[in-house]
């Protein structure tokens, strides 16, 4: 059974004084290897006098370079979607033999094409001894990432954090406590640790409330939401990059919607831009509607 959903995202940022709006790279459009068809797409930005040029960046990913010629009061972005949520094996893939159990190496060409992934970019105590402490039940590679994001969830509570930026992992470690992007970033240093090429991705997360309460396991969602999300892909050879999502602590699947993937957080991030010297309010909302099931 497929359900078509419609997701409505709009930023709006308002200024205290007309500002001068410097080119703005925006990384919301669905990306190419997103598994969940895409049936309809559109992009609104005010202001109306501004040029548009899409191209796509090293990951392949849509990005929309922005330039606006007049100064503006106020900026205003809109996505709407049209997505067709079909169940998804999160687990339909097959590796190279040589990589189906874990530790195993990449070979010499994929290990050069995959090495901005592999760079090891936090090496503090708190998470030399997290993955030190690792414990491997079952060396078969798709159980070993599994528990992984399974552990880190366990370990990790979520919180909604406003601040801009991703904290350290050793921020996130000591507090035990991040919001979806700080744990993404711990999870892609703790398998890079592990000689595993990862990844950041943010994108959209879209859950449906379910028809009846599951037997097991968590309850799901109360009602329809969606929001912008930060999880993690690993590159398994044979599979291709992988989804894994620490906040809930398990692989990704039909409600995940990447828009951009990147070794460095800050080149995936949604928006990116300048504004010229005012104080600034941001109102922000993302919502999905069902059209049809």
């Amino acid at each position: 059974m497929s359900v078509k959903v419609a997701l409505h995202h709009q930023k709006n940022y308002t200024f205290d004084r007309p500002a001068i709006l410097g080119p703005h790279i925006l990384r919301l459009r669905p990306s190419p290897h997103c598994r969940t068809p895409i049936r309809s797409y559109t992009l609104k930005i005010e202001p109306e006098n501004h040029s548009l040029y899409w191209r796509q960046g090293i990951s392949g990913d849509f990005m929309a370079r922005v330039n606006f010629p007049e100064m503006s009061s106020h900026l205003y972005i809109q996505v709407d979607l049209i997505a067709e949520l079909h169940p998804i094996n999160p687990f339909d893939f097959l590796v190279e033999e040589y990589a189906s159990y874990y530790p195993f190496t990449y070979e010499e060409q994929l290990a050069a094409e995959l090495q901005p992934a592999l760079q090891i970019k936090e090496s503090g105590p708190l998470l030399k001894e997290w993955v030190n402490q690792l414990q491997i039940s079952d060396p078969f590679i798709t159980t070993f990432i599994g528990d992984l994001s399974h552990k880190l969830q366990q370990d990790i509570a979520y919180t909604v954090r406003l601040e801009p930026g991703i904290q350290s992992c050793e921020e996130t470690l000591s507090q035990r406590l991040g919001s979806c992007r700080d744990t993404a970033w711990l999870l892609v240093q703790i398998l890079r640790h592990c000689g595993l090429a990862a990844r950041f991705t943010s994108g959209y997360l879209i859950q449906l409330k379910p028809d009846k309460k599951p037997l097991e396991g968590p309850p799901g969602p109360e009602a329809d939401k969606a929001d912008l999300h930060a999880w993690v892909e690993v590159y398994l050879p044979g599979a291709g990059w992988i989804g894994l999502d620490p906040t809930s602590g398990m692989l990704t699947a039909e409600g995940h919607i990447p828009l951009a993937s990147a070794a460095d957080p800050r080149n995936a991030e949604p928006v990116t831009g300048s504004i010229g010297p005012c104080e600034s309010e941001l109102t922000y909302s993302v919502t999905v509607t069902r059209i049809e099931e």
